[in-house]
């Protein structure tokens, strides 16, 4: 085995890396401490066999653990009659019949000097959005090369990743040295083009060590293979690299996760310490509404502290009674976050569906949740050249820099200084499924000095005066459904019972407002958003206004919904069949698009996503009048029609 086997710790050995203690942050009077490391590269450089042999080596696995390993290694592995250490971590069906690492594996180790829990993340391109996650928490990367192979393009996309969620350390493993000519050769050309490549990424280390991970070489001891190399080991350098602690040193923040209300005579507030210090006294405020006070406790499940730093998981108590509720940060009164509904900010795209600008998403950052958008993509990240270049959308795994706008403002910080409260996610309305990770660089002060102007006249009183009740009538269907006939014969309906109306004609708006904007889904999008907005002024004039458009995403469409006031959207699907519009073809725009005229048409090219529970829904058996007749009716019913008792003031 290995010299180091006589030093070793085996803590927990064993242990399932899904139960609670493997994961918690060492004590503060631990002096061993904690490393959180990851493994990452591209495919198939070795990544699960070096974390394997690490725990071989390190004696931190069971007999039958090794019996398993020997039984899996004969049906499953790839090292000949040898233990194949990959199989330790790809603990998947999947990625055993693949060789590939799919998920994320979590394992832990000891030293007489440290604890470690390593991440061994996926290599393969279609897994990106896994690795950041297992890079998300990681003081430390371990970055494996093939020697064989050089610096590929995974290796950069995982290099710039590991930068832009910021971690400071790397070690440069390139793997695979006895399959080389003139190794040491090889190895400095390596290095030489990697930390050129990486000049500008701001590691604090970067320590190139020659490794053969299947055969421990460099891993726990010195290779006798390579005697040229004489730099630490593996392990050496992982026991000794100096991880300045700087979260606690960082500006008070707590997020709350929970109002701790056990009975009349107790409130406190309680969650995880995010950054700083804290101490009874100290003046905290409240991010969202800057009101402030003294803590007068700090009480955990074992008595309470003196003191509680970054790490802790604690539940303040206040001099004073405050409003404060989940997803509320908390933070020192002197050293407060910035709290906007706009800022700057790097993103990995991680869904197949790209990330489009004006698209409604969830933002969740720390324990807060609020609707978002992209209001712009400033450029994406070419992962082999680093040029910064044009992009309307973000396809998957790509990086880009973005601006975001919120619904309401949110408190936060540029991620280098707090990771915790400059960190996001970005999760599908529809889906729920995470689509994105991000990290806040500044905010945006070009709204600073914009602020809601107070007016005398409201939309209850415009809308009294017209006596209605304001509504937006949104007509979605295909091409060739009719939703412009019937909106039509509606409005000069409404018109002639003495209400006041606006159409908004998908055809004619392209004409003015939106006449920059082609037929790509990110113009669908901006067309839909432009649109949705103005819709929303009409409604505050107290108008029914109409709105006729394709408008063929869901989440485009709730967008529009939650601009407004509840009532005041009215979904009406004209639920046409594609073939009937098609045999139609008023404006013979599916004859073109059939012979490839007109690409990303709907309902031939691109995809409508119909209502799925719609206000109102009108079918081909009823013609136009009738149509139009129904959507009167249906407003006359819901009141949208009738006098209000508000008068004009």
């Amino acid at each position: 085995m290995s010299a180091l086997a006589d030093r070793v710790l085996p803590v927990d050995a064993g242990r399932s890396p899904g139960e609670p203690d493997v994961r918690r942050p060492a004590s503060r009077s631990d002096e061993k401490g904690l490393l959180r490391l990851l493994t990452c590269g591209s495919v198939d450089d070795g990544k699960s066999t070096l974390i394997g042999r690490l725990l071989y080596d390190t004696k931190l696995l069971f007999e039958d653990q090794i019996s398993a390993l020997g039984r899996d290694s004969r049906r499953h592995g790839k090292a000949g009659d040898a233990l194949d250490f990959a199989l330790l971590v790809d603990g998947l069906a999947a990625e055993r019949e693949q060789g590939i690492t799919i998920d994320v594996a979590y394992r832990y180790f000891a030293t007489a000097r440290r604890k470690f829990i390593v991440a061994d993340t996926p290599g393969h391109e279609q897994y990106t959005r896994n690795m950041v996650t297992g890079a998300s928490n990681a003081d430390l990367a371990v970055i494996l090369v093939d020697a064989r192979k050089g610096i590929l393009p995974q290796t950069k996309r995982h290099s710039a990743i590991v930068s832009l969620l910021g971690i400071r350390h790397v070690v440069l493993a390139v793997n695979k040295m006895d399959l080389v000519e003139a190794p040491q050769a090889v190895f400095e050309t390596i290095v030489a083009s990697y930390r050129a490549f990486t000049a500008d990424f701001g590691f604090a280390t970067l320590q190139p060590i020659p490794v053969i991970a299947c055969a421990g070489d460099n891993i726990v001891d010195r290779s006798a293979a390579m005697p040229w190399y004489e730099g630490p080991t593996l392990v050496g350098h992982l026991e000794t690299v100096d991880l300045a602690e700087t979260r606690s040193a960082a500006p008070f923040r707590m997020p709350v996760q929970w109002v701790n209300r056990p009975h009349l005579d107790f409130r406190g507030f309680s969650g995880t310490i995010a950054a700083g210090t804290v101490r009874p006294g100290d003046r905290l405020a409240v991010a969202r509404s800057g009101v402030t006070s003294r803590v007068r406790s700090i009480v955990t499940y074992d008595g309470d502290l003196a003191e509680a730093s970054a790490g802790d998981a604690v539940t303040l108590v206040f001099e004073d009674e405050i409003d404060l509720s989940r997803g509320d940060l908390l933070a020192a009164a002197a050293e407060r976050p910035a709290v906007a509904d706009q800022f700057a900010a790097h993103l990995i795209w991680m869904h197949d569906e790209p990330a489009i600008p004006g698209r409604s998403y969830l933002l969740k950052i720390g324990a807060r949740t609020v609707t978002a958008s992209l209001s712009e993509i400033k450029h994406k990240l070419d992962v082999d050249t680093l040029q910064k270049l044009a992009a309307k959308t973000l396809a998957l795994n790509e990086i880009g820099f973005v601006n975001v706008t919120t619904q309401e403002p949110i408190a936060f910080d540029p991620f280098d200084i707090v990771h915790e409260t400059g960190a996001f996610i970005v999760i599908d309305r529809i889906t729920n499924l995470t689509v994105g990770a991000g990290m806040i660089a500044f905010g945006l002060h070009r709204a600073a000095n914009i602020h809601w102007q107070a007016l005398d006249v409201s939309k209850a009183s415009r809308a009294a005066m017209k006596r209605q009740r304001p509504a937006v009538l949104w007509f979605t269907g295909l091409s060739g459904a009719g939703k412009s006939t019937i909106a039509n014969l509606v409005e000069k309906r409404l018109q002639g019972m003495g209400h006041h109306t606006y159409l908004l004609d998908g055809d004619n708006v392209r004409h003015g407002l939106n006449r920059d904007l082609g037929f790509t889904d990110a113009d669908r999008v901006e067309n839909i958003r432009r649109v949705a907005e103005t819709a929303r002024l009409f409604a505050d004039a107290g108008l029914v206004t109409l709105v006729s458009f394709i408008s063929p995403f869901r989440a485009e469409r709730r967008m529009a919904r939650e601009l407004l006031e509840a009532g005041e959207f009215v979904e009406i699907f004209v639920d046409t069949p594609l073939a009937i519009a098609e045999s139609r073809d008023p404006k013979g725009l599916y004859r073109q698009a059939r012979l490839g005229l007109i690409p990303n048409f709907t309902g031939i090219e691109s995809p409508y996503e119909p209502p799925e529970r719609p206000d109102l829904r009108l079918t081909p058996d009823l013609d136009a009048e009738a149509a139009a007749l129904r959507v009167v009716g249906f407003l006359s019913e819901r009141g949208y029609l009738a006098e209000t008792a508000e008068t004009p003031r």
